[in-house]
């Protein structure tokens, strides 16, 4: 499922009609974002830019999830949760386990990675054909593990 700006639009619409406060408050943010990317670039954005405008926002509301907790605020916590779900509904489904291994096994014989010299050029290749569907870090802990078994 993509995501456009036109989507984000008439989900702003229709969460303003309906009276729906929290999911009209992140979707207001969500566009100020984007609106504010395409002001940086001066240009429009693409849906692949668009997606990582909410990949981003995601991984604010994760940060705050983890400082609230941590400061026994689980009121806020659960409000960063709330937003971080509905944002989340923006992004591509993510890869199976067993999906990006496979697209790991397809990128180590692509760029004929021997080392953990080449985890560079692996990663150059895989990040493109993954982006917003897995969590960088993880993939690249599989990399790692994956060339240091060769």
């Amino acid at each position: 499922m993509g995501v456009s700006k036109a989507r984000l639009a008439e989900d702003l619409k229709a969460a303003l009609k309906g009276g729906d406060r929290l999911r009209t408050s992140v979707l207001r943010l969500l566009c100020a974002l984007i609106k504010n990317k395409e002001i940086e670039k001066r240009g429009e954005l693409d849906d692949s830019e668009i997606i990582q405008a909410v990949i981003a926002s995601c991984k604010l509301r994760k940060e705050a999830i983890e400082q609230y907790a941590k400061g026994g605020r689980d009121d806020l916590a659960a409000k960063e949760e709330a937003e971080l779900k509905l944002l989340e509904a923006y992004l591509p489904p993510p890869l199976s386990p067993e999906e990006l291994r496979k697209k790991i096994e397809g990128a180590l014989a692509a760029s004929q990675a021997s080392s953990l010299k080449d985890m560079g050029k692996v990663m150059a290749i895989l990040m493109p054909e993954i982006s917003g569907r897995a969590d960088g870090k993880e993939v690249s802990q599989m990399v790692k593990d994956a060339l240091s078994r060769r």
